[in-house]
């Protein structure tokens, strides 16, 4: 098994100027609510630990928490709600539009909740990623932390994968594990597995914008190896 311990010893570009935004890889991230995970990335660019620019965000819901977010970091934000549109491919065919216009490298769904078409992921295959509060493949689909309280699970995390038309069975690229406690909550065990996520979504997008990070024949690939098995977070 492939084990990632965070570099936290390494110095972040200061040297790199923000300013400079031509040759950076574009970003645009798709939210339905708070956005910590935007925050995550909006945090990783301006430290200068991930060279690259969010070029927009674009929420389904107008009451999402991230586009302030966003707004304050100067990001420029869209609302498409998928309650405007007659039908799920509708939505989507309008969201690949506005999706496009920003002329992205990457396609980051932070919190996204809407199951997508095979055609809007077709359109991105290979660059686009997801974050999954589970490990998968357990887990699939909404409500986990309550479900793993409910199974009497020991073990749970988050995984970040490219998105396949099959919902949430995509190559997983990286996890993060965390054990479930006799007195947890899906509070306090939602808190404790979004902390990992603010580590290694922005880990993942990085390699990604450095072109390590790949997908191949439906396999993800990292500087040319293929992860036969998800890389694993170590907290240090």
């Amino acid at each position: 098994m492939v084990q990632w311990i965070p570099q936290t010893a390494i110095p972040p570009l200061l040297n790199m100027s923000l300013n400079n935004t031509t040759a950076l890889p574009n970003l645009v991230v798709l939210i339905s609510g708070s956005g910590s995970n935007l925050q995550a990335l909006i945090k990783a660019i301006h430290t200068g630990r991930l060279a690259a620019r969010i070029t927009a965000v674009i929420s389904n819901r107008a009451d999402a928490y991230g586009l302030q977010r966003a707004a304050e970091a100067d990001i420029p934000t869209a609302v498409l709600s998928h309650q405007d549109f007659a039908s799920r491919e509708a939505f989507d065919q309008a969201l690949q539009q506005r999706i496009d216009t920003y002329q992205p490298d990457l396609v980051v769904l932070a919190g996204f909740m809407r199951i997508l078409t095979p055609d809007f992921v077709r359109h991105y295959e290979g660059r686009m990623l997801n974050i999954h509060p589970s490990l998968l493949p357990l887990y699939k689909g909404i409500h986990t932390h309550r479900r793993v309280l409910e199974d009497g699970g020991h073990e749970h995390g988050v995984s970040v994968h490219f998105v396949t038309p099959e919902l949430d069975g995509g190559p997983v690229i990286m996890q993060a594990k965390v054990p479930v406690l006799p007195s947890d909550t899906e509070t306090s065990l939602a808190q404790r597995i979004q902390t990992q996520e603010h580590v290694i979504y922005p880990q993942v997008v990085k390699w990604f914008v450095e072109g390590r990070l790949k997908l191949a024949n439906n396999q993800a690939t990292l500087d040319g190896n293929a992860l036969t098995r998800p890389i694993q977070h170590l907290s240090v």
